[in-house]
């Protein structure tokens, strides 16, 4: 693949700034035809779906801090010179092509696309058929800037196969595939692991957890446990399990007051048998798979924590490894959680919300990795490259 020039990157980048400024109210007539066609039978689904002017200005963002990024490929990682007078360098290097499998969100074919790009990567783009119109109206904002620079369309093309097709191109793709990210529920995950013939980087599955220790401070731990679950009940970083030690002071009491906030967000609460009537309107957990839930709705988990370990062991066991959060006001217990807890992002005293590139410093995200290699996290432009080592000789050979 050729490398492309940071200027000339750079350039695509401020031209789609001003196609997707001018062509805003064509973007969001596409997107009003896909939510006219969609049901509305999963309001998480019809959230990310909406395209408005504050969508678009946050897509021009978007494409704004990739443009001011530093370039990541071609960056020193490190450089060594050996006793049998090699040179070794080490740095970074494009993907070469990434698809990327995502549900719903337009916002995804601006984001993806533009860290790829500037990672001087290919990227396919698989949509959902929910947001078919107003990903074809944004991928042809991409290809007029790509050609007003003299690029060709295919750096960056929008897929809209059905799953049959979609299964057939990850067994047999009729080009080369360097990595493929499914970012969406366990279903999508499991299909295309099953079925993709490379890399695949896990992306999206939250199922959050909160614990509130006997020393927490409860007015902070309420604020903090309304905010994650109720911020945003679509996002990936929203909070599903609640745990609350039972060594908590005015345990009962406190329990109350927690289902009494939360049912003035209208969240819907679930709760061990024994903890039914200290929350009012709850409903018993119907088995153990809620604990493996990720709900994506106004819907939340209540249970009780007899302590540090048992809580640690349970988050991860039934954790999806994104987030969690640890409210108390001991140092040692949180430094112990955050340690022990196997999630890509873990806090002390305050929400999970926070878990976004964005809000990390990181940037615009292609996703937030749940993998252990390469990278865990919010994918930035920084993580979006691999590693190639150049070696320069005299004629050396080995023994």
């Amino acid at each position: 693949m050729k490398i492309l020039s940071t200027e000339k990157k750079n350039n695509v980048l401020a031209s789609m700034i001003k196609i997707i400024d001018a062509k805003r109210d064509k973007i969001i007539a596409a997107n009003k035809a896909d939510l006219e066609a969609f049901q509305r039978d999963d309001q998480a689904l019809f959230d990310r779906l909406v395209v408005n002017d504050a969508k678009v200005d946050g897509m021009i963002q978007a494409v704004r801090e990739v443009m001011e990024q530093e370039d990541p490929v071609g960056k020193v990682i490190s450089k060594r010179n050996l006793n049998n007078g090699l040179e070794i360098i080490n740095q970074t290097a494009p993907f070469g092509t990434i698809m990327i499998i995502y549900e719903s969100r337009p916002d995804v074919t601006i984001e993806a696309a533009v860290l790829a790009f500037k990672a001087n990567s290919k990227i396919l783009l698989k949509g959902g058929k929910e947001a078919v119109n107003s990903n074809k109206a944004l991928v042809e904002c991409w290809h007029e800037a790509l050609e007003e620079n003299g690029l060709t369309k295919d750096w960056i093309e929008l897929f809209t196969l059905n799953r049959e097709e979609t299964q057939e191109f990850l067994r047999n793709p009729t080009e080369k595939l360097d990595l493929i990210v499914p970012r969406g529920g366990e279903r999508l995950i499991a299909f295309v692991k099953e079925h993709a013939q490379c890399a695949v980087l896990v992306s999206g599955r939250g199922n959050n957890f909160a614990y509130v220790a006997e020393d927490a401070d409860w007015e902070q731990a309420k604020k903090v446990i309304i905010n994650a679950k109720t911020n945003k009940i679509s996002g990936c970083n929203a909070l599903d399990k609640i745990l609350v030690d039972e060594k908590l002071p005015d345990f009962e009491s406190k329990l109350k007051d927690l289902g009494k906030s939360l049912a003035d967000y209208k969240v819907e609460l679930l709760a061990e048998q024994e903890l039914l009537s200290n929350i009012d309107g709850a409903k018993e957990i119907p088995s153990e798979d809620s604990w493996y839930e990720e709900f994506l709705a106004l819907k939340a988990l209540v249970g009780k924590a007899k302590g540090l370990d048992e809580v640690i062991e349970k988050i991860n066991k039934y954790s999806g490894g994104h987030s969690a959060t640890i409210l108390t006001t001991d140092k040692s217990k949180a430094a112990k959680f955050m340690e022990q807890v196997d999630s890509a992002a873990v806090y002390h005293n305050a929400s999970t919300r926070f878990t976004d590139g964005g809000q990390m410093g990181v940037g615009a995200e292609l996703a937030i990795s749940t993998d252990k290699l390469h990278h865990r996290g919010p994918l930035g432009l920084e993580q979006l490259v691999t590693n190639k080592y150049y070696v320069f000789g005299d004629g050396q050979i080995r023994d």
